[in-house]
């Protein structure tokens, strides 16, 4: 029985580091969220873990309610960025004296150069292919960020000291930004004191 425990916390806790979720959207069409692993193949249906996602807070908020389709949830919201975040996708897990947990953050355009939510990549101008890293508004220096490309293959780039990285976009298609903070000490999540909280959040643009 403690052998069978320890192994659902594990996998839990690498479903929770390894999975992000992300929103694209095409012009001012719906928004579509996804929870899974942006850099492979979607399965079909969606990701086995997408049933964790269920009500991300969205801004801004969305005309209607969210609709569950296969794979995605999609949204009617207002033209412009658009972003979501949800800190209750997996449960916190571990130990009673360690626990950990897991907080999204996903935003899709580049239509703003500002940052809004707690922790995101926005771009530094409008439509711009560098992007700066904010925590709680300030910068992220040194924090690895993953860029996906349309085709899927992605590279790793690293934010320089004032939390800025260049995307770089070599083709059209759509690319997404992945970038992780995780914070030791107590931190409130899911209505939970943890340990250690991972921040994970993404962004989202097309290249026309």
């Amino acid at each position: 029985m403690k052998i069978w425990m320890f192994a659902a916390l594990c996998s839990l806790s690498a479903a929770g580091q390894a999975h992000e979720v992300w929103i694209e959207r095409d012009g001012t069409g719906p928004a579509r969220i996804y929870l899974g692993e942006p850099a492979q193949p979607m399965p079909a249906g969606g990701d086995p873990e997408f049933k964790h996602l269920k009500a991300p807070h969205l801004s801004p908020t969305a005309k209607a309610p969210l609709q569950r389709r296969a794979g995605y949830l999609e949204a009617m919201v207002p033209a412009g960025d658009v972003r979501a975040w949800d800190d209750a996708v997996f449960a916190p897990w571990g130990e009673a004296n360690a626990r950990e947990g897991v907080v999204y953050y996903a935003r899709a355009g580049r239509g703003e150069a500002k940052a809004a939510l707690p922790l995101e990549l926005a771009p530094v101008t409008v439509n711009g292919d560098r992007f700066v890293l904010t925590r709680d508004g300030a910068p992220v220096a040194d924090t690895e960020v993953t860029i996906i490309a349309p085709d899927k293959t992605s590279v790793k780039r690293t934010t320089d000291a004032g939390g800025v990285v260049d995307a770089a976009p070599q083709a059209k298609g759509r690319y997404l930004l992945v970038a992780t903070v995780k914070d030791d000490g107590a931190r409130a999540a899911n209505g939970e004191t943890l340990k250690t909280l991972y921040r994970i959040t993404t962004t989202s643009f097309v290249v026309p």
